[in-house]
This record gives structure tokens, C-alpha cells and sequence, in this order.
């Protein structure tokens, strides 16, 4: 019977941001019931008690929301071979991996290719935009006004369809080919927005959600997009 004594922690340090691999022995605990992990920076990364050696407790900064996670392992789950996850609590987004040495290397690779994949699509994105801050509340906004229902066509579609330019959305009814404009450039295209409850399209109509706010806006050329 072999008994595993060593287990592999992959995390990225909460201060530095830097991914490293740390090796916990159960040895290490033998005598203290206090572990730290700490980065090459000199900051902690994973703080690790236990009373009977039974069961841990793990103290995990996290880079996400900026608090400390406490998750609880029992011993043979920390040196079973199989990989357990350190996640954000309220985000889901994963922290970092213990366990056998060479899936943990694999799963912290495969993450950090797709982080830095997420982080080059968020930058493509952030260069198409006007006004990428903007732009992003807008959504937001968007979408909370969606979540309540309250978009929709007069002509009874509630399916409406988002085209997004970079100054601006444009909302079309597939039904009645309505459309109305959103535009999100500016300060002033974000206050608008978020002062409304409730888009409603004219049926078989176009029309700018800020024509009435600033109608030094209505003289924008738009280019409606076909498919």
C-alpha cells in the first residue's frame, strides 16, 4: 500500500499576481498546527491549520474580491490523489489547484492559457469600442432593464435583438423591423440610460432612446447592419 505523503499546490499570489507551485508535506505539519504558503514576493498565499491532523482548514486570499475564502479539507482529501479546487466563493472563478503533481501542472497551464486568452479578447475589445467604460455600463444597464421585462416591441415581440458598434447598440425587432438606438459614447449617453425604466420600440418605427434628452445627437449617420 503505498501512502501519499505529498501533494502539489498551484496558486497565484494575491499581491503579485505571480503563478508558482508550492509542495505541502503532511510532515510539515508535525509538531506546529500552522502552515503558510507564501509567494516568492514574500506574501502569503494559502494559510493552513489544523488541531488533529484530521481535518484542515484553509485560509485562501483571493485575487478576485479581495477577501480570504476559508475552505475545509480532511487529510484524505488533501493527500488522496485526486485534485481538489480552491475557488472564489462569489465569483466561482478558480484560485488555484492541490494535488498530484503533474494534473495540477496541467490544469494551472490549461487555466493560464485561458485567462490570458480571456485577457486579449477583453483588450480587442476595450480598442473597437469608442468609450469601452461607457460602453460596458451601458450594457449593463441594458441588461438590467431586460431582466424586468421591460424590452420590448409595440407590436407584442418581447425577442428583441442587440447589435453592438462602437459608439453605439442598435435594438431590432426581427418582427416589424423597428429599430431603436442606443447610443454609448459619453457621459451624458450613460445618464440617459440609466434614468430609463422601460423601452418600448415603435412598431414599424425608428427612433433614438436620447432623441428627446439631446437632440444634438439625431444628426449622427447610422449604418443599420443586415443579415
Amino acid at each position: 500500500m503505498i501512502i501519499v505523503t505529498d501533494t502539489l499546490l498551484a496558486m497565484r499570489c494575491p499581491e503579485c499576481g505571480k503563478l508558482d507551485y508550492h509542495t505541502i508535506s503532511r510532515f510539515a505539519f508535525s509538531g506546529c498546527k500552522n502552515v503558510e504558503i507564501k509567494c516568492s514576493c514574500g506574501t502569503v498565499k494559502l494559510n493552513i491549520t489544523t488541531k488533529n491532523r484530521k481535518n484542515y482548514w484553509l485560509q485562501v486570499p483571493c485575487v478576485v474580491c479581495e477577501t480570504k475564502h476559508l475552505r475545509t479539507f480532511s487529510g484524505k482529501m488533501l493527500w488522496s490523489g485526486e485534485v481538489n479546487y480552491l475557488f472564489c466563493q462569489e465569483t466561482g472563478l478558480e484560485l488555484g489547484y492541490i494535488g498530484p503533481g503533474e494534473e495540477v501542472r496541467v490544469l494551472a497551464l490549461a487555466h493560464e492559457e485561458t485567462m490570458e486568452a480571456l485577457a486579449d479578447e477583453l483588450d480587442r475589445e476595450d480598442e473597437y469600442f469608442n468609450n469601452s467604460d461607457i460602453m460596458y455600463e451601458v450594457l449593463n444597464s441594458l441588461h438590467d432593464i431586460a431582466e424586468q421585462g421591460a424590452l420590448y416591441c409595440q407590436c407584442g415581440n418581447r425577442d428583441v435583438e442587440v447589435d453592438i458598434f462602437p459608439d453605439r447598440l442598435e435594438l431590432h425587432c426581427k418582427d416589424c423591423d423597428s429599430v431603436n438606438i442606443i447610443y454609448a459614447e459619453t457621459e451624458e449617453d450613460l445618464r440617459v440610460i440609466k434614468e430609463v425604466e422601460t423601452i418600448e420600440l415603435t412598431q414599424n418605427g425608428f427612433e433614438c432612446l436620447d432623441s428627446l434628452a439631446n437632440t444634438t445627437k439625431t444628426g449622427k449617420k447610422t449604418k443599420r447592419r443586415r443579415k
